[in-house]
């Protein structure tokens, strides 16, 4: 499993800090670490516009 759905599940509340740090094979104080990292943060979606029709 990717590691930023994972962390992103956690910072949406959908599983906790323990849950997280298992899921991924870590300690606890790891994922402070891993929280903090740039490459961690959720990607960007992209939203393609639609026409809008009357």
């Amino acid at each position: 499993m990717d590691k930023r759905k994972v962390i992103t599940a956690y910072r949406r509340g959908m599983i906790s800090i323990q849950e997280c740090a298992q899921i991924l094979g870590l300690d606890s104080s790891q994922i402070t670490g891993l929280m903090n990292d740039p490459q961690m943060a959720e990607l960007p979606r992209i939203v393609q516009k639609q026409p809008m029709h009357g």
